[in-house]
């Protein structure tokens, strides 16, 4: 999966009100429930529809862990839709995101002058805008490296120029080496 998809996925499921169901009998009898069938949860995870149907009655309790992992992927995918919606809308449009990175960092500066990229722990906290500017290309199907070069702007404005009070002619922020990645709303 993606650092930085998984990240703001990470940080909308804090949102939660209730727990994801956690047995394998509870994930399967979800998802035939949010589908609408056992044979198309059985396409999905890639398993038989009798397997499906196993799992819905508990006769089978215990799943390898490859499909375990992919049932809890896609329950958590679709758990709580209203609540998900509204932790996006709140973050997009007053809240904002609080990114927490260890990565290499370093900036150009249109003279030629650089700052030598190097290790960061920061904590910042992105307005509103790039947080829906992250959460909409994520729902438009961008690859890591767009939400990586979004959060790079992102940090360019809020930390290096401090929202324009400094380092007015700051060209390009580099953010790459990614050591630790989190996002919370």
């Amino acid at each position: 999966m993606s650092l930085f998809g998984d990240g703001l996925e990470a940080a909308v499921q804090k949102a939660f009100t209730r727990p994801a169901p956690k047995s394998a009998g509870a994930q399967m009898r979800y998802l035939v429930k949010q589908l609408k069938g056992t044979k198309a949860v059985a396409q999905m995870l890639r398993v038989s529809q009798r397997t499906v149907e196993r799992y819905v009655k508990d006769q089978i309790k215990k799943p390898r862990p490859d499909l375990a992992a992919r049932m809890e992927r896609e329950v958590k995918k679709r758990w709580q839709p209203q609540i998900r919606a509204k932790a996006k809308e709140k973050a997009a449009s007053t809240g904002g995101i609080v990114i927490d990175t260890r990565a290499r960092m370093g900036y150009t500066a249109p003279i030629g002058s650089t700052d030598q990229d190097r290790i960061r722990h920061l904590t910042v906290a992105l307005p509103p805008a790039y947080a829906a500017h992250l959460f909409a290309a994520q729902e438009a199907g961008a690859t890591d490296q767009q939400l990586q070069e979004i959060a790079a702007e992102a940090l360019k404005e809020v930390y290096f120029q401090d929202g324009g009070r400094r380092a007015g002619s700051l060209e390009e922020v580099r953010f790459t080496d990614i050591e630790h990645l989190e996002f919370d709303l």
